[in-house]
């Protein structure tokens, strides 16, 4: 097969790419689509131009932590959620405090968590958010016992529709709402 010759050709291969990519695609991972031959200034440069080519349809063009990637946009959630009615899993507020601990204290330690919650960590609301993919072990801490550092993942900044933790609501805005997580 030939490479692409004109704009029009490599943004057919992006979207295309992106269309049936069961999850985000990094910049790197497209790159490859142009095997080397592209660089990453074009690269950005074309998925911008794809991202306003689909400003007035049902998906979008959105970069998450992972990359890039297309979903419905959320004037179409409510409709969409009718295919698949299965009820969202419901986090406890053990489980709530300990993500936002984690999320804008990391990397933490279960004590670091016990100390802020005033409680004891339950062992299940660290398996739960690990099972979810929304935290994981990053390290061990340089003390006696050396416990372990959690983190948030991509996954997690994936699912919140976030690039980075830059854009994670400021942590009193947070505190004060019930912010669904699905």
């Amino acid at each position: 097969m030939r490479e692409p010759d004109n704009i029009a050709q490599m943004k057919a291969i992006l979207e295309a790419a992106l269309l049936t990519s069961p999850q985000p695609l990094a910049l790197d991972d497209l790159l490859k689509l142009f095997a080397g031959r592209m660089e990453r200034a074009t690269l950005r440069m074309l998925l911008d131009e794809l991202k306003a080519d689909w400003m007035e349809k049902t998906l979008e063009l959105v970069q998450v932590a992972s990359g890039y990637r297309f979903q419905a946009k959320e004037a179409y959630g409510e409709y969409l959620s009718r295919l698949n009615p299965e009820r969202q899993p419901k986090y406890s507020r053990a489980v709530m405090e300990t993500l936002a601990i984690i999320a804008y204290r990391q990397p933490v330690t279960r004590g670091d968590i016990e100390q802020i919650r005033g409680v004891a960590v339950n062992p299940n609301v660290i398996r739960q958010l690990q099972e979810r993919d929304w935290i994981d072990i990053v390290g061990q801490r340089e003390v006696p016992g050396r416990p372990a550092l959690y983190a948030t993942t991509k996954h997690f900044l994936d699912d919140l529709n976030l690039r980075s933790l830059a854009e994670l609501p400021p942590f009193e805005a947070f505190a004060q709402s019930e912010i669904p997580l699905e």
